[in-house]
């Protein structure tokens, strides 16, 4: 079993911050849930099957999304219920959850993380150049924009490179969230053009730019 986290010495304190998705809340704790750059996203219960602690949240009925990182956890709701009512009642529990070691992780994330990123960096079927191309941007995701989106409580992670286009997949606060379109372009597009001149276009899975 993975280690569950580094609790810190007294009570765990927990606050509620906002997102630029409305939709999403990021839970500060002072706690080390994960290593520094590693993150998981589960986007429903059945992907959570290596997280007991994100199953424990889809209990919650109007859980539709958990993102968990270094030192929070980014919770989505599905319902028009306000976070006012919500953010007591997931505070709580949180708190009472890591408060008592309960397990985060059954498999160790950063294996699985490191081992993802390798297979999307070097498909068998893609040449040399371009695998050093995919790494270079892999190196650029993690390095410039995985600080800043895990800010706004989710993350940005590089699925493909083909023929000038980065293909990509949004966790957390950034699936679903209004101002997506508009990091991607005029953000990581612009980032990735000025620092790798093979790319052409940035693009996201599951939504339309």
């Amino acid at each position: 079993m993975a280690e569950q986290l580094t609790a810190p010495a007294g009570p765990v304190s927990i606050y509620a911050e906002a997102s630029p998705n409305p939709e999403s809340m990021k839970f500060v704790l002072n706690a080390q849930l994960l290593a520094d750059g590693v993150s998981v996203d589960y986007p429903n219960l059945e992907a959570a099957v290596n997280s007991p602690l994100a199953q424990e949240l889809f209990n919650f009925d109007y859980v539709g999304r958990v993102f968990i990182a270094q030192n929070f956890v980014t919770i989505t709701k599905t319902t028009d219920h306000q976070w006012a009512q919500l953010i007591p009642e997931l505070r709580t529990f949180l708190k009472s959850y890591i408060e008592a070691n309960g397990p985060i992780f059954t498999v160790d994330p950063a294996a699985e993380q490191a081992a993802a990123q390798q297979a999307a960096a070097t498909p068998a079927n893609a040449s040399e150049a371009d695998q050093a191309t995919s790494q270079k941007i892999i190196d650029l995701l993690d390095n410039y924009v995985r600080p800043a989106v895990e800010q706004d409580g989710g993350n940005i992670t590089f699925k493909s490179y083909h023929d000038g286009i980065v293909t990509v997949n949004l966790q957390g606060s950034c699936s679903g969230c209004p101002s997506a379109t508009v990091t991607l372009k005029s953000g990581i597009e612009n980032l990735l053009k000025r620092m790798v001149p093979e790319v052409k276009s940035v693009v996201a899975e599951g939504i339309t730019i």
